[in-house]
């Protein structure tokens, strides 16, 4: 039962809550007034971004489908679904890339994760897998989340964190350097295991729009040198992501849905951002771009089969420097939880 004052709707078999009704403590805001705001504080937080840190790279993975690596880069995101949701990413980015050597050092990244809500703990767990190598160096990660929920109105907000483990790992035998015998230079393999910790919030109406923010490696662990004559050593890679979304129901036609999105992701010294538009079909079928400024433009489409999502991306180079194109294949899954009657009803492709 809502009480203050609130506006319940009956349709049929089903009811619903006003759109504007978003918050229990700001019911009387407007859908368009919140959604102007929001997207106002987002313009003028990009905006910063932007002009503190101009440079285009990363050293964290990146993904043309980011809207499905949320339990990734934000533990708030953690348990958002209505049952055990699983996504996993293959990417083989400049495929085809090699060195001078002949040796294929174009990065390839594969992601699995799996969230669940967890109504005794009155939030939701994720875990995370990802290995990502590039060139000569490679990455294995785990992270292990939980996010506290918080219900306001038909708004869920996720506060979480997550325990990052990630082990790194070069091979010092494969560089060439310009001068042989170089004792501060390692000439083995050297590795080492970097523990860390995330932190994330995530705000979403279902249906209607999301955002978060969070950041990875926060402590940015330090490993041990790797060689006796040198202080260099293995270090985390602390980065920051913005991500929002909304969706927007065509009003010619109820089956044709717009999502636009955007995600941006800094390691301070350096910013990567992405820009999609996709188009959704009857909740079937979908196809869209993504724009990564300066580097590269992506073609998306994918499709719904028995509740199995499947997605498919080509970043087509735009550096102008004769790097081939990269790949990237998506699947997902969720096994709904149907511990009690829900009232609320979720279009996303995200949670099919």
């Amino acid at each position: 039962m809502h009480n203050n004052n609130t506006a319940i709707i009956y349709s049929d078999n089903s009811w619903y809550m006003p759109k504007n009704y978003y918050f229990s403590r700001l019911e009387l805001i407007r859908k368009k007034s919140l959604i102007k705001l929001m997207f106002r504080y987002l313009g003028i937080l990009l905006l910063l971004m932007l002009c503190e840190f101009p440079a285009i790279s990363q050293q964290a993975p990146i993904f043309t489908h980011h809207t499905y690596t949320h339990a990734f880069t934000n533990p708030g995101f953690s348990g958002m679904g209505e049952g055990i949701c699983l996504n996993s990413i293959v990417r083989q980015q400049w495929a085809g890339f090699k060195d001078a050597e002949g040796n294929k050092v174009a990065p390839e990244t594969f992601l699995i994760t799996g969230d669940m809500p967890l109504k005794f703990l009155h939030g939701g767990t994720s875990l995370a897998i990802v290995q990502d190598k590039l060139g000569f160096e490679k990455n294995v990660g785990v992270q292990i989340g939980y996010a506290y929920h918080l219900e306001m109105g038909a708004a869920k907000l996720g506060i979480g964190t997550a325990l990052n483990f990630l082990n790194r790992t070069v091979d010092f035998s494969k560089f060439k350097p310009h001068q042989s015998g170089d004792p501060v230079l390692s000439t083995s393999e050297q590795s080492d295991m970097l523990f860390d910790l995330n932190l994330g919030v995530f705000l979403e109406v279902p249906d209607s729009y999301y955002v978060g923010f969070s950041v990875t490696s926060l402590l940015e662990s330090k490993g041990k040198a790797l060689t006796e004559s040198s202080s260099s050593s293995f270090v985390g890679d602390r980065t920051l992501y913005l991500v929002a979304g909304y969706q927007y129901v065509a009003p010619w036609n109820q089956a044709i849905e717009f999502h636009p999105s955007v995600s941006v992701m800094s390691n301070i010294s350096t910013m990567q951002m992405n820009l999609t538009g996709t188009v959704v079909y009857n909740n079937k079928f979908w196809g869209g771009v993504n724009y990564r400024p300066q580097e590269s433009i992506g073609l998306m489409v994918g499709l719904s089969v028995l509740d199995l999502r499947i997605g498919y991306a080509y970043d087509i180079n735009t550096m102008g420097i004769g790097v081939p194109g990269s790949h990237e294949i998506s699947l997902g899954y969720c096994f709904k939880i149907n511990t009690e009657k829900n009232i609320k009803t979720y279009r996303n492709t995200r949670y099919l």
